[in-house]
This record gives C-alpha cells, sequence and structure tokens, in this order.
C-alpha cells in the first residue's frame, strides 16, 4: 500500500518530468530515435525529381503512366527501462540518492516514449530479478512504472548486472530501444550486453556521485559497503589515503569507459545533484545528428 509520502513523491515527479519533457526533451527524443521501419502509405503519379527507384511497374503498366510508392517511417517503438536498484544506488552525497535520480531519469524517459505513442517496460534488478512489468502505452501505464520506480522495496541488496541483461535477451522478442540505468558497480556484464546489442539499441545510462571519486578531508570515517554491509574504518585526514582512493575510483572509471568503447555504446552519464536534463538532450541531438548524416 502506498504511504502519504510515496503519494506526494510520485505527483511531484510527475509535474517535474512532465515539463522537463514537454520544454525540452520530447522534441529531441523523437528525432533521436529511428522507427521500426517504413510501411508503404499509397500510390501516386510520378513526377519529375521522384526517385526511379520508387516507381511502381504494376501499377504503372496497368495506369499507362508511370507511379510510385510513398512510404512513411512507422514510428512506434518498445522502450524497455532496466533500473538497478542494488545498495549501492543507496548512496548521495549532494541531498540526493542515487536512487532517486534514477527514478528522474527512467520517468523523464518514460514520459518521453508515451508522448511518441511508443511502448513502455520497465525491469528491476539487484542480484536477481525484482519485477517486470510488459511494454504497453499509456500515461497510466507510465505512472505504474513511476509508482514501481519510486515504492518498490527489492529483496536483493547486491548487483548482477549481466543477470539482467540475458533476462532481457529472453524477453524482449522485438527489436527495442533498451535503457540500462545503473551505476554499473558490476563485472562480467559486457558479453551479455554485446550479445543484447545484435538486436538492440542499448543505451547505459552511467549514474554517479562526486564522493565516489573525491574523499573529503574530514578525518577517522567508516565506511559501510551497502551491498556486503563490510565495514572499513579510514584515516581521510591522510592525503595518502584520498590519493589511493581517487586513483582506484579513476582507474575503474577508466576500465568502463574502455568496456563502452569496445562495445560500441555511448553511455549517459548523469551525477546526483546535477540537472540531469542536459546531459540526455546532448545524447538525443548526437544520435539525431549521427542519423542525419
Amino acid at each position: 500500500m502506498l504511504t502519504r509520502d510515496t503519494i506526494r513523491k510520485i505527483r511531484r515527479i510527475e509535474i517535474r518530468t512532465a515539463r522537463v519533457v514537454q520544454e525540452a526533451v520530447a522534441g529531441r527524443y523523437l528525432s533521436a530515435f529511428k522507427g521500426r521501419g517504413m510501411e508503404f502509405e499509397e500510390v501516386r503519379p510520378y513526377v519529375p525529381g521522384d526517385d526511379v527507384r520508387t516507381i511502381d511497374w504494376n501499377v504503372s503498366a496497368r495506369a499507362g503512366s508511370p507511379h510510385v510508392k510513398l512510404f512513411r517511417e512507422e514510428r512506434e517503438l518498445t522502450v524497455m527501462l532496466a533500473v538497478d536498484l542494488s545498495g549501492s544506488l543507496s548512496f548521495g552525497s549532494r541531498a540526493q540518492l542515487k536512487r532517486e535520480l534514477v527514478a528522474e531519469v527512467a520517468a523523464t524517459l518514460a514520459f518521453s516514449a508515451t508522448r511518441a505513442n511508443d511502448k513502455v517496460g520497465l525491469l528491476l534488478f539487484t542480484d536477481r530479478i525484482e519485477r517486470y512489468v510488459p511494454p504497453q502505452k499509456g500515461r497510466r501505464h507510465v505512472l505504474r512504472i513511476v509508482r514501481e520506480l519510486l515504492a518498490f522495496e527489492p529483496e536483493g541488496r547486491g548487483t548482477d548486472v549481466p543477470l539482467a541483461l540475458e533476462e532481457l535477451n529472453l524477453v524482449l522478442r522485438k527489436r527495442s530501444v533498451l535503457f540500462v540505468v545503473s551505476d554499473f558497480i558490476d563485472v562480467g556484464w559486457e558479453r551479455p550486453m554485446a550479445i543484447l546489442r545484435r538486436r538492440h539499441d542499448v543505451i547505459p545510462v552511467l549514474v554517479g556521485d562526486v564522493r565516489e571519486r573525491e574523499l573529503p578531508d574530514v578525518g577517522m570515517i567508516e565506511l559501510t559497503d551497502a551491498e556486503t554491509g563490510e565495514c572499513r574504518v579510514i584515516d581521510s585526514s591522510s592525503r595518502a589515503v584520498r590519493e589511493a582512493f581517487a586513483s582506484h575510483a579513476a582507474r575503474r572509471a577508466q576500465e568502463l569507459d574502455m568496456s563502452m568503447r569496445m562495445l560500441r555504446v555511448e553511455p549517459v552519464r548523469v551525477e546526483t545533484g546535477s540537472d540531469f536534463v542536459e546531459p540526455l538532450v546532448s545524447y538525443f541531438r548526437r544520435r539525431e545528428a549521427a542519423r542525419s548524416r
């Protein structure tokens, strides 16, 4: 049962994301993603400048004059949101948890998709498959997705991105646009993502926080792994400790970038406490530009 606080959050995120979609995202989303193909629309008489390859010779023979086939892009897409709800998403250092940011990003994508009359589905995962919502159309369906994003309480705490990708490979029968929203603190996801890319348009959305890269100088602190519960006390006033922490984070980021490049996928990077709209819109612009070339 939904609490009043959760209902308020759902309403707030609906209002905010609806405004963001209307003002900034929807048009770029529509231009960035192709439909499933071309659908025959009608035949009309040939006019100078028409592509001769579109001439319908059977109709032309019957009519006694050249006629061409007209096609329109089949716009409807299936958009799937694979959202990580593992323990590490409960972290945030700038008045926003990563899970809250995940909910806003995913809701914005869902509202953009439904505004374009696309189907939207949701897969929530941790170290197990937590919830699967099959793709459907409509505002009511999108509100259900937003409710799941905000109110669902996962059973697992760990992360298994490969499991989620393998599940999607089984359930997605038609070519889909797949947003994988996660901090990707996991290993072994590269091969299942490569398999998914053979049939689907896969877009990783990397969720981060500045404190995962930089350790503040605040003396002795206890760090707890949100997924395993392991605790460690460190001296953050030590420059060597802070540098080692930053070096480890930089190395992990470099390895993640390398994996993405090898897979030929371009991630969207968003961060807690920062505007997520600009990275989304920039990504859609780049896709639109690449499509027009």
